[in-house]
This record gives structure tokens, sequence and C-alpha cells, in this order.
């Protein structure tokens, strides 16, 4: 915040010397958003984009891991429900949108 209200400061210094003051802090607002954009937008989406697809091309056999850390394999796949074997003859039903993370064998390999 430091750094914009700087910068904010010394473009008003500047409008009152050069009078157009109004471009340059236009300008430094888009810089501001832009830069927004790539560095906390654009990669949030990104991230948000491999996990659907991941979601979406769950199999029977899939090793993965729940948001709440419990670890199985896929047994059957719903639409949006997943029967997980977390242990010999213990099966749970969980939601699609609670799975986190693959560890198949085609995954570490």
């Amino acid at each position: 915040m430091n750094l914009f209200m700087i910068t904010f400061l010394q473009a008003q210094g500047q409008a009152g010397q050069a009078g157009g003051g109004g471009l340059t802090m236009l300008l430094m607002l888009a810089l501001i958003f832009v830069v927004m954009w790539l560095f906390m937008i654009r990669p949030q989406q990104k991230r948000q984009k491999q996990l659907n697809e991941f979601r979406n091309n769950l199999s029977k056999g899939d090793k993965v891991v729940t948001v709440g850390g419990i670890y199985g394999t896929i047994v059957e796949v719903n639409d949006n429900k997943v029967l997980l074997e977390i242990d010999k003859d213990v099966k749970i039903k969980v939601d699609k949108a609670s799975l986190v993370k693959d560890f198949s064998e085609a995954q570490q390999a």
C-alpha cells in the first residue's frame, strides 16, 4: 500500500505541474488492474480449470484424496458422487467436489 501512496502523490504533484494528471492516474489504475489480473486472477482460473477437468475424468481404480485428508480408491463413479474404498470392506460415499488430488500409479511414474 505504501508504494501505491507514493505513486499517487507523485501523480498528483505532476498533475499540478503538467496539467495532465488525469491521464497519468488512469494509466496507473489500468496498470494496477493488469498486474492483479496476471498474478492473481489468471492463475486461480487455471487451477480451477485443472481441478474441474480432474473431477470430470475420474474413473474406477483411481487413488484419490479428499479435502478432509481421506485416502481411498474409487470403486464407483456417479454424476456427483463417488464411492471410495478406504480399507478392505470399508466404503464411503463422497461428493466429487471433495476430491482434490490423484495418487494413481500412472501419476506417480
